[in-house]
């Protein structure tokens, strides 16, 4: 449940599930482009039919839950250097955040139904799927 300013609260449910090799934070690439191992995007009977036009060969942009992620931490040092400055989580791309939602550009390998064999997703085995978005391409393709 997430509150708004109005006070008011809104609940967010996620689609899917990642099924990926990756189970530990500590063996998981901090980005997907740096050595992320091919993974499934596993979607809930109820969405089939957002699926129904992701091909092969598209660029998605997936938003996750990072369960895992601490939600209190508000300044890291990038890629846990101690020997660099410490910087907001706004200004990186740190799991822990206040409200910990993933971004990653990935790439379809294949569709088989409700699931989507995806290359360069660094989420950990069961990380929640909110939602999955086109990457838009130049202004006269879209």
């Amino acid at each position: 449940m997430v509150e708004t300013h109005d006070g008011d609260a809104y609940l967010v449910r996620p689609v899917g599930r990642v099924a990926s090799p990756l189970t530990e934070a500590a063996s998981a690439p901090r980005q997907g482009d740096e050595g992320a191992p091919e993974a499934w995007l596993v979607f809930d009977p109820q969405v089939e039919r957002a699926l129904r036009d992701v091909r092969v060969g598209a660029d998605l942009l997936v938003l996750t839950w990072l369960d895992r992620a601490r939600r209190d931490v508000l300044a890291v040092r990038p890629r846990g250097d101690e020997s660099r400055p410490e910087t907001g989580v706004f200004s990186t791309r740190s799991p822990h955040r206040p409200n910990p939602i993933g971004l990653h550009r990935v790439r379809v390998l294949a569709v088989d139904g409700l699931r989507v064999r995806v290359a360069d997703l660094e989420a950990l085995d069961g990380t929640p799927v909110l939602d999955v978005k086109p990457v838009l391409g130049a202004a006269d393709e879209r």
